[in-house]
């Protein structure tokens, strides 16, 4: 059986303390993402999300106002349990109510497959961000 996954939506003031602890424990600690390159100033003004499991934040995602997707994160002890498509639906589902016509995201090349399954399309060339492999990836919503 599966866990409750319980996600919550709402500002860097409200979400931030449990999103930044996440992000930092799986893009500065576990992927080796410089500090400076994970903090920005487009907190101030994303929807957050936050998905808890059992009452304990597992795992983070952000939407911008120009319906970029971004931040997903999911603690390594809560992968593979549904906690990032709770995650991603929860934003996409946000971006459609405020009447966004698409979103996209920069997706780490292991992670296509992932978005793919959910409706997303890649755009683009891989190119490298933070060290890492990415590609731009769109779903359109209307």
């Amino acid at each position: 059986m599966s866990p409750a996954i319980v996600v919550t939506l709402g500002n860097w003031d409200q979400l931030g303390q449990e999103a930044g602890a996440i992000r930092h424990e799986v893009f500065v600690v576990e992927q080796k993402v410089p500090i400076e390159l994970e903090l920005d100033e487009h907190d101030a003004t994303a929807v957050h999300a936050l998905a808890w499991v059992d009452d304990v934040p597992v795992g983070t995602g952000r939407l911008l106002p120009d319906s970029h997707i971004g931040r997903m994160a999911v603690l390594k002890s809560h992968r593979s349990i549904g906690v990032g498509k709770a995650l991603l639906q929860a934003l996409v589902e946000q971006a459609a109510r405020r009447g966004d016509t698409d979103v996209v995201l920069a997706a780490q090349w292991h992670a296509t497959g992932f978005y793919e399954a959910l409706g997303f399309k890649v755009e683009g060339n891989q190119f490298m961000d933070a060290g890492i492999a990415h590609v731009l990836m769109r779903k359109v919503l209307r």
